[in-house]
């Protein structure tokens, strides 16, 4: 026993020193924060066992304080065993000296009081318990209570294992559905999430049961690197959490030596991703064996001699077959000969949906050092990998066991710059690498759509592959692109046209969502920036697909139908079809014109609503449902930021917005402002109050900047401030030959359009049209602005405007 814990006065000094010291860190620190608490317990233990006058105990470590992994915030888990001898009020007297002086320290326990029989009851009875003992360590009492247990554990646990494992592995899953991938979460949970520390755990408890083993290829390291994480967050935060939020990530950077918070992010995506990837293996080798056991005693009753014992092997391609449920080399197969093998099984694993076998990949890597890939590759080699990104979903896991076995840095040196890249716009679901994958993936559903399916595939893969480098990701991305397309072995002319694609990969969308396809110079700039109809075809694939692969909020029926009239429009452009220009005044639809009349009739704001459903998900989730609003009054100064202040005081969040103006219907213009809304907690709104309150706002009664700031003061009592880059207003030339562009980039928060539309009435500009995009978190709108003489601002008119609306948003 230290000195430094003999006593419960002792032991939380020494526990604070240790904790303080900053030379100690790591799995040395868990070590030794382990032992000073061993000490301190078989103290206790030996002072309660004396006043309670109890022998023949045990007191046992289990979980993780049982592999001597005490991070410092980490709860006890403690097993006190006795032999049953002593009567029950003895024993609860012992454990009561044992754990009031834990609890009294503030330390979390989870404790239970059994005897050998007792605990092995509870272990067949709860999986979780049979867990916990499978790492039992003895601390203090009678050795051979421990050993009882450890061994009829271990013994129950082999024997139990064919029907406990996929007990095991339906509870992995479980949690994984429930707490998301570790590797692509922007907050992780370091121990629920998949890929995780339970998911380490779990692959020791199968090593255990002696049925199967994961790859050992840096998955300790991988478990080490997400304790420290956690110990650093423990430190940092003051409290026992697991959950890696955005405001603690810069310390706990600091804490680790890291030179930042996406640093410390891709550091722990890696480690997720090792563990996540010996997870795979090692329970579909779980399941292989469980499945042979239940089979062959079957099939060796019906067959006679050797046929009994004969496995089938189905071909896939040459030199691939198809054994026991996965791709593996053929035995005639001779990868040191052959370096497009590893192409042409990863392609006929995908298209077959079947996991590529661990041993191929590794022997094939081993091959490659011998005989790499020549460059430019061989036109199979070009065909093979087309193949693989066009087999769909099955591509992921099959990419996944190429990058983890560390083929892909042979394929594609330039992969290793995005792998576990994170990305901090909450719109994206992936990391920069699962993302490519994932848009690739996608595309392969549209290739029926382009005539040439293997440069959109290409692309699709390469298309962000410039984010991490300075600068425009877009533009750095497509010398990229032209470089490995070239290696790749695509001629000139298809090596441009990837280039072009992986350049322009946003410009579709932008510009559907954020400028005036009415104005011809907006349809002029993407024809001359595509330049062929051939190149926009696989640009519209390319948008629908990288916008389905970044998340929910990317994509929907109102972004395709916008991207769609660009698309048809820049091709008649680039066809040599006339356009007419209408300078914004295209002809309302019957809907519109009704209300528009009706406005101009009335003197007043006209609304109508409509309840709209999107296009049903692919998983056959219920789509989601918005509100259409439809707004015609008479042009007057004031209308986008009341109807803007209206809806945010009604609790309506715009997602998308146009304001345009119609020619003279009566006496005057009539403004026409089209919304696609969703209610904030789900109630649609009573288009009678919105009317009232937008009569009310516009006459001056309703006092709607004072209203806003009311609820915004009293929304800040009740949440934390969101961690956001500061807003951007910017002046975006040569957009438009008709009216200044003004683009906002700004987080989305209540009442930000009510303050835009604020500041543009106030410069005393007006609001040709205005589209209004909202992605998640983030708010990207365009407003097309004129001169009181319809004409476009002058520069230092634009630039003071911009900082005028800058100004209102900070």
């Amino acid at each position: 026993m230290t000195d430094s814990a003999d006593d419960t006065g002792g032991y939380p000094a020494a526990r604070l020193r240790l904790l303080q010291d900053g030379a100690a860190s790591g799995p040395g620190r868990r070590a030794a924060l382990a032992r000073l608490t061993d000490d301190w317990l078989a103290a206790l233990l030996d002072r309660a066992a004396t006043e309670a006058g109890v022998t023949g105990v045990a007191l046992v470590a289990v979980g993780g304080y049982g592999r001597g992994e005490l991070s410092p915030r980490s709860d006890l888990d403690l097993l006190l065993l006795h032999d049953g001898r002593d009567g029950p009020g003895a024993v609860a007297k012992l454990a009561d000296h044992l754990w009031y002086p834990v609890w009294d320290l503030g330390l979390d326990l989870d404790h239970s009081v059994r005897t050998p029989a007792e605990a092995r009851t509870a272990a067949r009875d709860d999986l979780k318990v049979q867990l916990g003992l499978l790492d039992a360590r003895h601390l203090a009492g009678d050795p051979e209570l421990t050993a009882s247990v450890r061994t009829v554990a271990y013994a129950d646990w082999r024997e139990s294992a064919p029907k406990r494992l996929p007990e095991l592995h339906d509870l992995c899953q479980e949690r994984a559905a429930r707490q998301g991938e570790l590797q692509f979460l922007l907050e992780p949970d370091l121990k629920e999430a998949r890929g995780g520390l339970r998911d380490a755990t779990a692959l020791r408890a199968v090593a255990a049961s002696w049925l199967a083993d994961a790859p050992r290829g840096g998955l300790e390291a991988a478990r080490t690197r997400l304790l420290d994480t956690r110990d650093a967050l423990h430190l940092v935060t003051g409290r026992a959490t697991d959950r890696l939020s955005l405001q603690d990530q810069p310390q706990v950077a600091g804490a680790l030596g890291a030179a930042d918070a996406d640093t410390l992010l891709r550091e722990t995506y890696e480690a997720a991703r090792t563990i996540s990837y010996a997870a795979d293996v090692t329970w579909r080798e779980v399941g292989r064996i469980l499945r042979s056991r239940s089979v062959r005693p079957t099939l060796r009753g019906l067959l006679p001699g050797r046929a009994a014992n004969r496995v089938e092997r189905s071909p896939l391609a040459e030199g691939v077959v198809e054994l026991d449920g996965e791709a593996v080399l053929a035995r005639a197969a001779r990868p040191e000969r052959d370096p497009v093998l590893v192409l042409r099984a990863a392609a006929a694993a995908a298209q077959a949906g079947l996991p590529l076998a661990t041993h191929a990949i590794r022997r094939c890597a081993a091959a490659a050092d011998g005989r790499p890939l020549p460059e430019p590759w061989p036109a199979e080699a070009r065909d093979e990998l087309v193949t693989l990104l066009g087999a769909g979903a099955p591509t992921v896991p099959v990419w996944e066991s190429l990058e983890a076995e560390g083929m892909l840095p042979r394929l594609l040196p330039e992969w290793e710059r995005v792998r576990c890249h994170p990305q901090h716009n909450p719109v994206h679901t992936w990391t920069v690498d699962r993302h490519l994958v994932e848009t690739a993936v996608r595309a392969a559903a549209l290739t029926r759509r382009v005539h040439r399916p293997d440069l959109l595939l290409i692309a699709a893969l390469l298309h962000d592959i410039g984010k991490g480098l300075p600068g425009d990701h877009s533009v750095a991305g497509a010398d990229l692109a032209r470089t490995i397309a070239a290696r790749l072995g695509f001629e000139a002319r298809d090596t441009d046209v990837i280039a072009a694609l992986v350049r322009h990969h946003l410009l579709l969308i932008e510009t559907a969502t954020r400028r005036d396809l009415d104005d011809p110079a907006t349809v002029g700039a993407v024809a001359d920036a595509v330049g062929d109809t051939g190149t926009l075809e696989l640009l519209h694939a390319l948008t629908e697909a990288d916008a389905l692969a970044t998340g929910p909020a990317a994509w929907s029926t109102w972004r395709a139908g916008l991207v769609a009239d660009l698309v048809g429009r820049v091709a008649a452009r680039l066809a040599g079809e006339a356009e007419p220009d209408t300078n914004g005044a295209d002809e309302p639809t019957a809907e519109q014109e009704r209300l528009a009349v009706e406005a101009g009739r009335t003197s007043g704001p006209v609304l109508a609503l409509h309840t709209r459903a999107e296009a049903p998900a692919e998983d056959g989730a219920a789509p989601p449902v918005g509100v259409e609003l439809l707004i015609a009054v008479p042009d007057q100064p004031g209308v986008l930021p009341a109807a803007a202040g209206v809806l945010a005081l009604h609790r309506l969040t715009v997602r998308a917005a146009d304001l345009r103006t119609l020619d003279p219907i009566g006496d005057g213009r009539v403004l026409l402002l089209s919304w696609r809304v969703a209610a904030e907690y789900g109630s649609l709104p009573d288009a009678d109050r919105l009317r009232a309150d937008l009569v009310r706002a516009l006459d001056g009664s309703l006092d709607v900047p004072a209203r806003l700031a009311e609820r915004e003061r009293a929304y800040a009592r009740r949440t934390r401030p969101a961690l956001a880059p500061p807003p951007s207003v910017t002046v975006a030339p040569g957009t438009s030959r008709t009216a200044t562009v003004i683009e906002v980039r700004a987080q989305d928060a209540h009442g930000l359009l009510h303050r835009i539309g604020r500041a543009l009435e106030g410069a005393g500009v007006c609001v040709r049209s205005a589209h209004i995009s909202t992605l998640g978190a983030n708010a990207v709108d365009a407003f097309y602005v004129t001169g009181t003489d319809g004409r476009p601002l002058a520069e230092e008119a634009a630039r003071e405007l911009a900082e005028a609306v800058q100004s209102a948003l900070v």
